[in-house]
C-alpha cells in the first residue's frame, strides 16, 4: 500500500541546534522508492508502506547512533485506496483552486 507520509524528528538532549540530525536522517531517506521533500518543520515521504516506515526506523537508529539519548517523532500519514495520489497531486490540487 501506498502511503504519503510527514515526519518530524526531534532529537532530545543534544543541544539546541538540530540541523547536523535531521540532515543525516535526509540521507538516510535518501533511498530507491521513496520520494523525499524536506520542508520546514518536517519532511514528506512518498513511498510503499513498508519502505517507508523501514526507512523511518532506519532514521531513528541514525539519530540514536549520533549520540541522541531520545528521540521525539511526528507522523502524519494518509493512504487513499480510490487512486494514486502523489506529494505532487496534492499540491498541485490546491494550486488549481487558488487561483
Amino acid at each position: 500500500m501506498k502511503v504519503l507520509v510527514d515526519l518530524t524528528i526531534v532529537p532530545i538532549g543534544v543541544g539546541v541546534s538540530l540541523s547536523n540530525y535531521v540532515a543525516a536522517c535526509e540521507k538516510v531517506l535518501n533511498r530507491p522508492g521513496l520520494k523525499i521533500q524536506l520542508h520546514a518543520n518536517g519532511t514528506n515521504i512518498e513511498g510503499e508502506w513498508d519502505d517507508v516506515f523501514a526507512a523511518v526506523k532506519a532514521c531513528h537508529e541514525r539519530v540514536h547512533e549520533m549520540g541522541a539519548p531520545r528521540i521525539h517523532s511526528n507522523i502524519k500519514l494518509g493512504t487513499r485506496t480510490d487512486r494514486e495520489q502523489s506529494l505532487e497531486d496534492k499540491v498541485n490540487s490546491v494550486e488549481a483552486k487558488r487561483s
